[in-house]
């Protein structure tokens, strides 16, 4: 029972094996199919920290583009125009949508940017301003393509947070097949085939223990037929040895020496 703690404490039975080395092949399955899909995650979180930075770049130079444009709008339109573009928003005309998309069998959450049917229109009747519509346009236009890009940046950075807990999930359980679970059912494995061999050992041992023990009965059992037979043909008389007589009769010297009862003297 050395080394218990390594394996599986089992019954050492032909069923308990079968079953052993089917929960193996599984494992090692499992193993193969989680290798993989750490694999394509670890890929596509590349991906997505590449596209991260690529995009912190560009959404750095947006705003720094949406703010200048923001400041030439009010330098050539003036104050006023701040306070007649928030006075003419009633509501947001930019909503965000939320999908899942599905990267070896983790759900990724993905944003999208979804405008509201007409906003564009409502939007554009400040382009007509005689002072400072142009300006006021292309700030808008900049701002648009910073929220563009912010949306992006959110829907990767969520995809990053989620991928990352997903292969740190993954990893633990390649690791637990690979170092615990595979090596525990192989050491089951081979506990159960030396417990089966042993067993094999000790019943061969005892059939042929039990073979020889028959043997030599049956060679008794000729031996006392033969006896027999031979006392029948000889009258009737059983044989007898003549070592065992000689060796059964009194020995005439044992008497030498001792003191007769009847002599007075």
């Amino acid at each position: 029972m050395s080394g218990a703690g390594n394996r599986y404490v089992v019954v050492p039975t032909v069923t308990v094996l079968a079953v052993i080395k089917n929960r193996l092949g599984g494992a090692k399955k499992g193993h193969q199919l989680l290798k993989k899909k750490a694999d394509a995650l670890n890929m596509r979180f590349r991906q997505i920290l590449r596209r991260i930075l690529e995009t912190k770049e560009k959404m750095g130079v947006s705003l720094r583009e949406s703010n200048f444009a923001l400041t030439e709008a009010k330098y050539t339109a003036g104050d006023s125009v701040k306070h007649t573009i928030v006075d003419s928003v009633k509501e947001a005309s930019v909503r965000v949508a939320a999908r899942q998309d599905n990267v070896a069998g983790v759900k990724v959450p993905v944003f999208e940017r979804n405008d509201l049917a007409g906003s564009q229109e409502k939007n554009t009747e400040l382009f007509g301003l005689s002072k400072g519509g142009q300006k006021v346009s292309g700030a808008k236009e900049s701002f648009q393509r910073t929220v563009d890009l912010m949306i992006e940046l959110a829907s990767l950075q969520c995809a990053f947070v989620t991928l990352d807990e997903a292969i740190k999930t993954t990893n633990r359980r390649v690791n637990a097949l690979e170092y615990t679970i595979i090596p525990k059912l192989e050491n089951t494995i081979l506990y159960i085939k030396g417990e089966l061999d042993e067993l094999e050992r000790e019943e061969f041992f005892r059939l042929k223990k039990i073979q020889t023990k028959k043997q030599e009965a049956k060679e008794r059992q000729e031996k006392e037929d033969a006896a027999k037979a031979a006392a029948q043909q000889n009258g009737g008389a059983p044989l007898v040895d003549p070592f065992a007589m000689a060796a059964a009769a009194p020995d005439l010297l044992s008497g030498v020496g001792q003191a007769d009862a009847d002599l007075i003297f």
